[in-house]
């Protein structure tokens, strides 16, 4: 009575007077790790081998870093000296594209990567790499070297007045930056090209070398369209490390002398501009109240 308690029928395990029915006796139908949907085979799948995984695991890593390259971060060369101290030639930074997607803007004392915005290296030769450089280029994996990139320590941005006289410091809106901690040991702020006062025009930024004597900057370029400013759409995005060599790993923070009470015009003004327009009604409704009140008497 208990034959066919496993398959839930009466009829024998063993079948071999069906055709095509290749199974050894005793074998159950639980046997084994994939039926095929019931069709009898007891053929295990094989793994697919590692060598026609590979091309795909290659195509997914380019694909990850073109993606990372476009919209989070990217990796550039320093090609002069114009950053000295803080950059050497042939340190590689990584910038942050990210941020600007989301509308934020450049900011005072960050360093900067930009696109030239016309005639800042007109006289600069231009690489001519491989088809290895140019491909790990274009994924981000190696600094592109056709692209004609600056970078630059942002100093004012739009909105704000800079100059800078011979021996004095450089001024932002009145307020005098102390740049020892960043600029070229030796250096002056602008003795070799004093500037200003400039207005820095909205959606715009004024930048400088923090080798001020080796350092074609914003100072040079007062002659060009733009007045030697950099529209904010000619930036590429802030650079936030030295990813190269590993013995220069190091971020790039913002020096403190950016963030000095004041040094923010409108910021500074916009209070009393507000409690002036407040206290403005208030004082003519006063006034007319006390004429009113003499006019009784």
């Amino acid at each position: 009575m208990a034959v066919g308690a496993r398959s839930g029928h009466d009829e024998p395990e063993d079948r071999p007077d069906i055709p095509g029915n290749t199974e050894p006796a005793g074998t159950t139908e639980g046997d084994g790790d994939a039926r095929g949907g019931g069709s009898g085979s007891t053929a295990r799948k094989k793994p697919r081998s590692f060598w026609k995984e590979l091309p795909l695991l290659i195509g997914v890593a380019l694909v990850l870093a073109l993606l990372i390259k476009t919209f989070l971060v990217q990796a550039f060369s320093i090609p002069s000296d114009s950053m000295q101290n803080t950059l050497q030639r042939g340190d590689r930074v990584l910038v942050d594209k990210l941020t600007p997607w989301f509308g934020s803007e450049p900011e005072r004392g960050e360093v900067v990567v930009f696109h030239d915005p016309g005639g800042w290296l007109e006289n600069t030769p231009t690489a001519d790499p491989n088809a290895v450089q140019k491909f790990l280029s274009f994924i981000g994996l190696m600094p592109s070297a056709e692209e004609k990139d600056l970078i630059k320590r942002v100093i004012a941005v739009g909105g704000d007045t800079v100059e800078c006289k011979n021996n004095g410091p450089v001024m932002v809106n009145g307020k005098a930056l102390d740049d020892k901690s960043f600029i070229f040991k030796g250096n002056t702020a602008c003795n070799d090209e004093p500037f200003g006062p400039v207005k820095v025009p909205k959606g715009r930024i004024w930048v400088m070398g923090d080798h001020r004597q080796n350092s074609l900057d914003s100072r040079y370029h007062q002659e060009l369209p733009g007045g030697g400013t950099v529209s904010n759409d000619e930036v590429v995005g802030r650079a936030i490390v030295v990813a190269w060599p590993v013995n220069r790993w190091a971020t790039l923070p913002v020096p403190k002398t950016f963030d000095q009470p004041g040094i923010n015009a409108a910021a500074a003004l916009a209070p009393g501009a507000l409690g002036f327009a407040g206290a403005l009604p208030l004082v003519l409704w006063r006034r007319r109240n006390r004429a009113a009140a003499a006019r009784q008497k």
